[in-house]
């Protein structure tokens, strides 16, 4: 499960061959114990649970690096490592 990018105290994770479960792109979020996961192409939130006020940070960060997270989602699902992604400044 590589980390592709850090910020606030959020982990932002993509887990290999990932694509069974969910169906559709997304990234798996960890926060002070709390495991989220969202889908790329909206930010929707598909599993768990985040603060709302982080849940708003990964949904701007997705908005922004929307285009290399679909990149990096088709690497994961392959079994490939994928790119790190600019943290939110």
């Amino acid at each position: 499960m590589p980390v592709i990018s850090m910020f606030y105290g959020l982990i932002v994770h993509l887990y290999f061959l990932d694509n069974q479960r969910h169906k559709k792109p997304h990234i798996h979020v960890s926060y002070q114990g709390q495991e989220a996961v969202v889908a790329i192409p909206d930010g929707d939130l598909l599993d768990g649970t985040l603060p709302p006020n982080k849940m708003k940070l990964v949904q701007a960060w997705i908005e922004i690096h929307r285009d290399e997270l679909i990149a990096d989602w088709s690497l994961a699902a392959k079994g490939q490592l994928p790119y790190k992604i600019e943290p939110l400044k």
